[in-house]
């Protein structure tokens, strides 16, 4: 990209709007990614013109447009996540002998889109498919960790926003925080029971160029079965895979 400055900035510009929950001022635009406002303007008319941002004037601001969803439609068909990381979750699996899972973020939520099943382990509420609060699952919190403060107060904005399901886990903002500080100082996150008794799981996000998370790693365990020394083991396991998984979507593989 340092040879094209125009695109690196235009990737610029999408990836800041993709970031915002609100469409955004182009003064704030260029103050975010130190651009003359000259230059934003001109890349905004630019891809205005091809449909990935749109100009809502009466607000004076911009936000994503028709094609940038085009473009996240394209991906979700293609499923690349997928394809990238099942090779990984299968040899996660063999090293730690549990079931593992890849889940990304869809609002508050958590979806699972591959769950790769150890041989002799039972089925687990982490489905294909199945959607749960982000809060309470380990993949959810290793992404929750990952994201801007104000967008995890953006996603959790009052007492009602905290779904539990066995009445644990956390219930308000502070507390919230307090075990996404956690999850940033140990490398990884934990769930002890939270969405199956007697089941925990350990997690870690996949980060795109950015930083921002894609999606959470997660083995799932007996809680009885597993040492506190055998759980450090499969922590650091699953930090390996989501590692890996991170260049993989960086195309570093």
């Amino acid at each position: 990209m340092a040879n094209a400055p125009a695109a690196s900035h235009a990737l610029a510009v999408l990836r800041l709007l993709a970031r915002h929950t609100e469409p955004v001022p182009a003064s704030a635009i260029a103050r975010d990614l130190d651009l003359p406002r000259s230059s934003v303007y001109h890349l905004l008319t630019v891809l205005g013109d091809q449909g990935f941002v749109v100009h809502l004037a009466e607000e004076r601001r911009y936000g994503l447009g028709v094609a940038a969803f085009e473009l996240g439609s394209a991906y979700t068909r293609q499923a690349p996540l997928q394809r990238l990381a099942r090779q990984p979750l299968v040899r996660l699996v063999d090293a730690t002998g549990h079931n593992a899972h890849l889940a990304v973020l869809h609002g508050r939520d958590v979806l699972y889109v591959i769950e790769e099943r150890a041989h002799g382990r039972p089925p687990l509420v982490t489905d294909v498919g199945v959607r749960l609060p982000s809060q309470m699952t380990a993949s959810g919190l290793a992404m929750l960790a990952s994201l801007p403060p104000q967008q995890v107060r953006a996603l959790f904005p009052s007492r009602d926003a905290f779904v539990q399901r066995h009445g644990v886990g956390p219930t308000t903002l502070p507390g919230l925080r307090a075990v996404l500080s956690r999850v940033r100082q140990d490398g990884f996150a934990v769930e002890d029971g939270t969405v199956t008794p007697n089941f925990s799981s350990v997690a870690a996000p996949v980060l795109d160029h950015s930083g921002h998370p894609v999606a959470g790693v997660a083995v799932t365990y007996p809680a009885t079965e597993v040492t506190a020394d055998q759980r450090r083991a499969i922590a650091e396991q699953v930090i390996r895979t989501a590692t890996d998984l991170t260049h993989r979507v960086r195309g570093r593989a």
